[in-house]
């Protein structure tokens, strides 16, 4: 009769860290709206040591393959990996300009898109896409005009905000899930006839 109990402390103490870890995420992103120009430069030096390490990894898997006949194409896809985390590690800054440029441009051409494909298709949803490619295409214009002073904070921004989100979701998903435990533990113990008390038959009641 422990073990559903026992097993539903475990579930709760575990979403129990979910809320804890979510917790920290958001402080973290609270933290780098704050200090958007460290929050960008973190977010590249972690970029590049993510490329770093995962070119590591790569070689080790390629030359764990040799004499297959896609040996070369990971030496090359590594090696690649290994430059550009040594160049992002190196020049953080010259990267979050480069990142920055391009994410206008992505939101530059997205908007335009949206834009001309609402007009074009005046689907359903027309006043939404329209919307979302007025928004697209002014992000994009203010990122470049502020070019690369933007590339202080806005790749911080992005990075914080996604810290603060995921938080967000982790302790909603914590919360919901303990309460689902204890609901379900309550009835588990509800169900379960107390200590010494013999199991009666509806029969033997009515004798």
């Amino acid at each position: 009769m422990n073990g559903p109990t026992t097993e539903g402390r475990k579930l709760s103490r575990s979403f129990g860290w979910l809320v804890l870890l979510g917790t920290l995420l958001v402080i973290a992103g609270i933290i780098g709206l704050i200090y958007t120009g460290v929050a960008t430069l973190t977010s590249m030096l972690l970029f590049g040591w993510l490329l770093l390490v995962g070119g590591l990894v790569g070689l080790l898997h390629a030359i764990e393959s040799r004499g297959t006949s896609y040996f070369w194409l990971g030496v090359v896809v590594a090696a690649l990996n290994i430059a550009a985390g040594v160049v992002v590690i190196k020049h953080p800054e010259g990267t979050a300009e480069a990142l920055t440029m391009f994410a206008a441009l992505l939101f530059l051409t997205g908007g335009v898109f949206r834009l001309v494909g609402s007009v074009v298709v005046r689907g359903p949803q027309m006043g939404w896409t329209l919307l979302q490619g007025a928004f697209g295409l002014l992000l994009g214009l203010l990122v470049l005009f502020d070019w690369p002073h933007s590339s202080l904070y806005v790749l911080g921004c992005f990075f914080s905000l996604a810290l603060l989100f995921d938080g967000l979701g982790l302790i909603a998903i914590g919360i919901g899930g303990r309460r689902i435990v204890s609901m379900v533990s309550e009835r588990l113990d509800e169900s379960v006839p107390a200590e010494g008390k013999p199991i009666t038959a509806p029969e033997d009641e009515q004798k």
